[in-house]
């Protein structure tokens, strides 16, 4: 591989430097760096430097980008919306794979480098989905890391024969094992976190549950989630995506909850939605729990929102949280940067020697404008290679 010489770029507040990039990886950071003859220069024109964005939770499995536009008639319950989807990629025959590559690239285009992606395991498809994400993975293996999530969208207990597909998915290299609201679903909790940390402790896999439970019900759930965590040593290992239990209970429990998630290393993923109670960023960072950020799903069966643009997910984090100081700003952008690659486990992730060379060029005067203005990125490289300029596929 080329070496690639950044020149001219500002890494936050700072004067411009260069990046030299030497098999794939940050070799230097620094002004006045000199590169080998047949190295790959190019200017950045004074362009702030961002490390590579991170999805850490979305739906690449589900979407319909580029596909002619999905009319929306599915009733509000989550239930009404489970059974719908699943009816709708039963009838249209619904392809994971292209539907999740196209997705992936416009990732790709905006900047971001990792995505972790929940993937639907259920006894109507079995892993025809996961199989798809998978050849999606394989092919842009290089480009994007994709982390994928073997996800019981339709249930666990009450679906007789998922805990053997979720074992199949493991052994057939789903990365990480979902759970899905082990009350209001499976209507047995201690069962169904028993069967689900069974299975993650058999394939020494961490867990993402999607717990969506409100209040009291959710803050009842989540304590025998970290119970399971605590008896099992899985510290660092568990995200509770959602969580929307922790924007709906009293300071008290919230409290003791917090501790419970800094004490045991248990992550916690938001989407910032407007229509339900979220957990609280400057709670958690200020309880010590790792808070990070995801779109969900994009442009599917159960919504036509979401977007690929991990900037304007920073934004929606910002402003649902009030955060409006530039280093509260960075927080949000924090959300879908170091503290998504910590919750997920990315390796050699960031702007330092040895990491993998993932960085993103905006012309912005700092990350807070960055977030706000969104503007096009002018420059993305992905593994050492750059891969987009403004928004559009490049090749070195």
């Amino acid at each position: 591989m080329t070496d690639l010489l950044l020149k001219n770029v500002r890494v936050s507040n700072s004067e411009a430097v260069d990046v030299l990039v030497r098999a794939g990886r940050i070799a230097r950071i620094g002004p006045g760096i000199e590169a080998a003859a047949d190295a790959l220069v190019e200017d950045g024109g004074g362009a702030l430097l961002l490390p590579g964005l991170v999805e850490g939770h979305t739906h690449l499995d589900k979407t319909n980008w580029e596909s002619p536009w999905y009319v929306n008639e599915v009733g509000s319950a989550l239930t009404d919306r489970i059974d719908n989807e699943r009816a709708w990629r039963a009838s249209t025959g619904h392809d994971a794979a292209s539907h999740a590559r196209a997705l992936a690239l416009a990732f790709l285009r905006e900047g971001t480098t990792r995505i972790r992606s929940h993937v639907d395991v259920d006894t109507d498809a079995g892993l025809r989905h996961l199989d798809g994400v998978h050849a999606t993975r394989e092919e842009l293996a290089g480009r994007v890391d994709i982390q994928t999530v073997a996800f019981p969208q339709s249930g666990l207990l009450i679906r007789p024969g998922t805990a053997e597909l979720l074992d199949q998915a493991l052994a057939q290299g789903a990365d990480v094992l979902g759970g899905l609201d082990p009350s209001a679903i499976d209507r047995d909790p201690a069962q169904s976190l028993d069967v689900l940390f069974g299975l993650a402790d058999k394939h020494g896999k961490p867990v993402d549950i999607h717990l969506h439970e409100p209040g009291e019900l959710g803050a009842f759930t989540l304590d025998l989630i970290l119970d399971r965590v605590a008896a099992l040593g899985m510290q660092g290992k568990v995200v509770i995506s959602h969580a929307f239990c922790l924007g709906g209970i009293d300071a008290k429990r919230l409290d003791g909850l917090l501790r419970r998630l800094a004490t045991l290393d248990t992550a916690v993923l938001t989407t910032a939605p407007p229509s339900r109670p979220v957990p609280a960023v400057r709670a958690c960072r200020e309880a010590g729990v790792t808070i990070f950020g995801g779109n969900d799903g994009i442009r599917d069966t159960w919504t036509p929102y979401g977007s690929p643009d991990m900037l304007a997910r920073a934004m929606m984090i910002g402003l649902r949280n009030d955060l409006r100081r530039d280093d509260e700003v960075e927080w949000a952008f924090d959300c879908v940067t170091g503290a998504a690659a910590r919750a997920c486990g990315f390796a050699d992730y960031g702007l330092t020697p040895g990491a993998r060379a993932d960085l993103v060029l905006v012309d912005a005067s700092c990350v807070t404008e960055a977030v706000v203005t969104r503007k096009p990125r002018r420059l993305v490289v992905a593994g050492g290679a750059i891969v987009a300029r403004n928004g559009q596929d490049a090749i070195a």
